[in-house]
Parts: C-alpha cells; structure tokens; sequence
C-alpha cells in the first residue's frame, strides 16, 4: 500500500448514491456537469460519515497516485485534507481486503481492459464501498461502478491530462458539496424494491468460511452474516453470492 504522495467518452453513467444505472450517450465535457456533481455528492457525504478513499491503478499507477494526492492535500485555502491512500499492489482485491471498511469509497483508474477491475468492483460493491471508475479509450461496461467518467478518444487521454480533469472535477465538485452542509446527509427516500413476503432484497455478499453444515460466515456491506449455502452448494472462501432471507440464492459468476 503506498500512501497518498507514493476510486462513459466523457461521458458517464448516469448514476445514483443508490447503486449503478445505465450509460448514457458520448458527450463532450460541458455535458459532463451532471454526472459529476452527482459522483462528488455522493463522494462528499461518504467523506462527512467518516470514508476513507482508497485510490486503484493497476496499469495507471501514475494516475492512482494522483486522485489520492488531490484528496489528501488541502492545497485551497480553509479546504478540508480527505482521507486519501494509494492500494499498490499486483492483487489490489487481497491488499484492499482486509482494510476496506463499508462506507468507505474506491476510485478506479484505468480503461476498459484493466486487468481485474470488475471483479474488485464486484467485491467492493458486496463490502459496502461506494465506486467510481475513470478511464479512457475503449469504454467500461454499463453498471460497472455506481458512477463511470469516461473520456471517448485517443488511448493518449491517460498522458494528454484529459483523464486528471476528470478526476479534479471530482475533486474540486466534492469540496463544493462540504460548502452546502444541508446536501450532505441523504434525504429519506423509502426502501427500494423488496421481497413482498419477507422484506429481504437480494444483496451480494462475499464468502469468508463455510462449515460442514453449509452455513456460511459472509461479508456483506452491513457485516459479516451467517447464510444458508446448501441451495447453491458448493461454495468456498471469496465466493460472491446473491443473499436473499438469510440465504445464498445464487453464485455471482466471475465477469
């Protein structure tokens, strides 16, 4: 892990705090205000409830570096520092495990081919983590991250300084959410859409240990639970699974 000095063509998914939605059309960077005043909000309000952002570039180390730099560093005047560091590892999932807490937020650097990116934002959603993934070239693919800024183009955008804008507006935007203290808690908008017979939706989940009963100790982003696997038997340790009632209905095939 190093720290902060050593989380579609622009265009992004037209996200919520609430989880992934789908892309929407290629734009230029004017276009681009909505989407990413909704990225800061929710990046802000993880920031007010105590986040810390954890920074990945498997292949953009360079840029990793650079989104931990900007949040860590008050560099305004009566701007707040941000908890910020930098996951440096060839296996970001088992370096980013054991410190990642839910509530905290993940920026992903890269494009579309980065090696391991969906499956460390599949096991960031199960722990509870807010994601945000910028990159270039070719794009990611719908409903990858909760929220997606992308710049459409020349694979050069990672040297040519279109990819650190992205992340600077980020940046910049979420210290615009702290001047409006009254957006930073999010309003009550009920429950989405649940089991009408047991109020339980489907929520993934990542297997920590299963015993000869096939119950399962589980991390989810409310905890770790104890599941019934025997329906999808057999499963093992870092195995993603769709938890519904106290059971694991499905195994989340690996992307």
């Amino acid at each position: 892990m190093g720290a902060a000095g050593q989380g579609v063509p622009m265009s992004t998914t037209g996200s919520t705090t609430n989880g992934p939605t789908e892309s929407r059309s290629p734009g230029t960077i004017d276009e681009l205000g909505g989407d990413l005043a909704v990225a800061a909000l929710a990046v802000a309000r993880r920031f007010s409830a105590g986040a810390t952002m954890w920074c990945v570039g498997p292949v953009w180390t360079e840029h990793a570096r650079h989104v931990a730099v900007e949040f860590v560093h008050p560099v305004i005047v009566g701007k707040r520092a941000l908890p910020a560091l930098t996951i440096d590892s060839p296996d970001p999932v088992a370096a980013l495990r054991p410190m990642a807490a839910s509530g905290d937020v993940l920026v992903l650097v890269g494009d579309a081919s980065t090696p391991g990116a969906r499956d460390l934002l599949r096991r960031a959603d199960a722990w509870g983590l807010t994601t945000v993934w910028c990159g270039a070239g070719d794009r990611a693919p719908a409903g990858s991250a909760h929220h997606v800024l992308w710049t459409d183009g020349d694979p050069a955008a990672r040297h040519d300084g279109s990819v650190v804008r992205l992340y600077h507006l980020l940046w910049e935007l979420t210290h615009v959410c702290f001047e409006h203290a009254a957006v930073l808690t999010p309003a009550d908008v009920g429950p989405g859409e649940v089991c009408l017979t047991c109020s339980d939706e489907g929520r993934p989940g990542e297997v920590l240990s299963v015993d000869d009963q096939g119950m399962a100790a589980v991390r989810t982003a409310g905890g770790v639970e104890t599941v019934d696997t025997t329906i999808v038997a057999p499963v093992g340790t870092g195995d993603l699974v769709l938890i519904h009632a106290g059971t694991a209905i499905a195994v989340l095939d690996e992307p």
